[in-house]
């Protein structure tokens, strides 16, 4: 429901190695009350990361045994390590209390990261590929009130420290003199208004998601940068038969002195599938996508998806010629059916060389 920064995760080049591994599953069911823990281990291959070693955890429950309208709630743990030396650890969550008056999401998350950078703007080139890598640790509250049926207020906080950048003197970074090269913290606090008609949390097949946020970054806060983030998210989900067919548009948009790791940050494994997180970076990025998920077996389902969009200094750099596409496919493995709680391997391709296989737990919206 919220829109949490990206975390780093790896693409998969070998689902089976991580099907094949075991699997722990504990389950506790009490009328309406129900908690599943999901633990598993994780080694993939991908273009970010080479090989990747690890472990995933998931708990979905229904904290009030009474409750038989909120959603389910989830709280997952990740830790991988890379053979390139990357570390990623994140917590994330959603909670949903009694009646789901009240919503909390978080994610609390430490990376010590080798990275890419082609430089700032939409034109950049392959060529301009350069090597960079940093520490962060990254904190996200957003506590969410309900006011009205399907309808949301909400106060969110966010907190980033990143330090021990190391970039080539002379190079992007640089000659653009990108703001927060040689370290910095950010805090911010911010609002929200959603309206959320979903049927399910994880995989919905039919409403509404329409949410606004805006936080603000403030020497008040002790940031060491001002500006201003502002996110719109609306999506649609529409049941067809068995299948379902899922849009989103998505524009996330900066004012004032916007550092390194704040800026809009194209691709992933949310959105622009296919290019690499932060193939291209600005201030502003609009994308709008679309996904067809199908059944295939009892527990494993498909889909097609494809994109467009594109990052801007402002609203003016958007145009149609210059627009970047995506599109590919994946797999659905249902490890809680009950609950639409699927792993997700899609194969996402994008313009030039950008392509690669992505490795989610959840839908990526």
């Amino acid at each position: 429901m919220i829109n949490k920064r990206s975390l780093k995760l790896p693409y998969l080049g070998g689902i089976l190695m991580l099907l094949s591994l075991p699997m722990l599953v504990y389950s506790q069911k009490d009328s309406v009350k129900q908690k599943n823990l999901l633990l598993f281990p994780v080694i993939a291959r991908s273009i970010e990361t080479g090989w990747s070693f690890g472990g995933l955890g998931a708990l979905t429950f229904r904290p009030f045994k009474t409750d038989t309208i909120s959603r389910t709630s989830d709280l997952d743990a990740l830790l991988l390590y890379s053979t390139k030396k990357q570390l990623v650890a994140a917590i994330t969550g959603s909670q949903y209390f009694n009646k789901e008056k009240y919503i909390l999401h978080e994610q609390v998350s430490f990376s010590s990261y080798p990275d890419k950078f082609w430089g700032l703007g939409q034109q950049t080139a392959d060529a301009d590929e350069e090597p960079y890598k940093f520490k962060q640790y990254y904190v996200y509250l957003h506590l969410m009130r309900k006011v009205a049926p399907h309808l949301f207020a909400g106060l969110l906080f966010e907190k980033q420290k990143v330090w021990d950048i190391e970039y080539q003197a002379g190079g992007k970074f640089d000659q653009q003199q990108v703001f927060g090269r040689h370290g910095y913290h950010v805090s911010g606090l911010g609002g929200s208004i959603t309206w959320d008609s979903r049927n399910n949390a994880f995989a919905p097949d039919k409403g509404f998601l329409y949410q606004f946020t805006f936080n603000h970054f403030s020497k008040l806060l002790g940031s060491d940068y001002v500006y201003t983030n502002y996110v719109f998210d609306l999506r649609k989900f529409i049941a067809v038969r068995k299948s379902v067919l899922a849009f989103q548009l998505y524009s996330f948009n900066n004012t004032g002195d916007v550092p390194v790791r704040s800026l809009a940050s194209f691709g992933g494994a949310n959105r622009m599938r296919g290019y690499y997180d932060g193939r291209y970076k600005d201030k502003n990025q609009l994308v709008f996508q679309t996904e067809y998920r199908f059944p295939l077996l009892k527990r494993i389902s498909a889909v097609v998806f494809g994109g467009t969009g594109n990052v801007g200094r402002d609203f003016t750099d958007y145009t149609l010629r210059d627009l970047k596409y995506s599109y590919g496919g994946g797999l659905r493995i249902a490890v809680n059916k009950k609950e639409k709680l699927n792993i997700r391997l899609d194969y996402g391709i994008g313009q030039g060389k950008n392509n690669g296989f992505y490795l989610q737990l959840g839908e990526a919206f």
